[in-house]
């Protein structure tokens, strides 16, 4: 909010001094002898200038990502202070020669900021863009020092799915949470979806994050900065991530745990725990369902247990929306999920 009341602020502040510039310069020309006629109008004018130049300027600050700016950032920074250091040396050493001629003086501070500038650029575009490198590779050590439990990368999904909270109150996930920008700026992409379904996903994924931030729990949460060039998916940068900090990737996704499995990266997936921590059924074993849809085969009916399990009656499609007793007859395991085929026992 804060930052939108700032953007209108300049640029009624940029009309202004629009008003303000074309009234200068007419009022200047106007004692010079020119004659203008419909002065109104050429204020109007620079209004409408200022208005041009506040658009081109926040147009130009739209396109400066976060990317470009930790890039840039330090590379500019070093060749503004070594103007300024320029500038000050010279008004430094004319202080010492105050009855030298102008000339001499634009002189001796051109030669000095040449100078100077000189050796900023070349900092700037050679040392300070070793930066960024320089930053990360620091983090990764402090990262590594300060904590010598096993690193976690976290996907999106895992926070839009919301159990980490869950597992982190109850002790039984410890260390540190990474959680990279890209990472953060999808979920806020979702957040501010068209759909309210996305919607609603991403603002609770925020939600899941801030909790984490603030839980008590022993599990930090660290934003990383770090965002791989090698590939534009952001499958392949959490696993390129994972490399480097030598860390585990956190998901619900059932594609990313592939592909990381394929490049060495072990994985922790949480719907993997959660079909562990289900109630064990075996072959022959008896229980009740209520068959909820039709199945994919002709015959067959599907029901739900309690926990979300899906299980499959063979030969139920005429008994829908009743109670049934089967027996279980197989269990396919996956890490989408659990699937218990049956058939039946009696009806109730």
């Amino acid at each position: 909010m804060l930052v939108k009341i700032i953007r209108v602020v300049f640029v009624f502040s940029c009309i202004l001094m629009g008003f303000i510039w074309s009234k200068f310069v007419l009022e200047n020309m106007v004692e010079a002898g020119h004659l203008i006629e419909n002065q109104q109008l050429w204020i109007a004018l620079g209004g409408l200038l200022g208005a041009i130049v506040a658009t081109l300027v926040l147009l130009g600050l739209y396109f400066i990502t976060q990317e470009l700016y930790e890039r840039f950032a330090p590379a500019i920074v070093a060749i503004v202070l070594a103007l300024l250091a320029g500038y000050s040396i010279s008004r430094y050493l004319l202080f010492w020669f105050p009855s030298i001629d102008i000339t001499s003086q634009v002189f001796i501070s051109v030669s000095v900021v040449l100078l100077f500038g000189y050796a900023g650029i070349h900092l700037g575009l050679t040392r300070a863009s070793n930066w960024e490198s320089l930053m990360t590779a620091v983090k990764h050590r402090q990262l590594h020092n300060a904590n010598p439990v096993s690193l976690k990368i976290v996907d999106t999904s895992v926070l839009i799915d919301g159990r980490i909270a869950d597992i982190s109150e109850s002790g039984f996930l410890e260390g540190t949470l990474l959680i990279p920008r890209f990472v953060l700026k999808e979920l806020q992409n979702i957040a501010d979806s068209a759909d309210v379904v996305r919607r609603a996903k991403g603002r609770r994924g925020l939600d899941i994050l801030k909790n984490l931030q603030e839980s008590t729990a022993p599990l930090g949460v660290s934003i990383i900065e770090d965002n791989p060039h090698a590939s534009k998916e952001v499958d392949g940068k959490l696993v390129v991530l994972a490399k480097q900090y030598g860390a585990k990737i956190l998901t619900t996704d059932f594609n990313l745990n592939k592909v990381a499995q394929i490049d060495g990266v072990v994985v922790l997936n949480i719907n993997d725990l959660a079909n562990a921590l289900k109630p064990a059924v075996l072959p022959d074993e008896l229980m009740e369902v209520k068959l909820m849809k039709e199945g994919k085969e002709p015959t067959q009916a599907v029901g739900y247990l309690d926990d979300g399990t899906m299980v499959v009656v063979d030969g139920g499609r005429n008994y829908l929306g009743k109670n049934v007793q089967v027996l279980v007859t197989s269990i396919l395991q996956t890490s989408a999920g659990r699937m218990i085929f049956t058939r039946f026992h009696n009806l109730t």
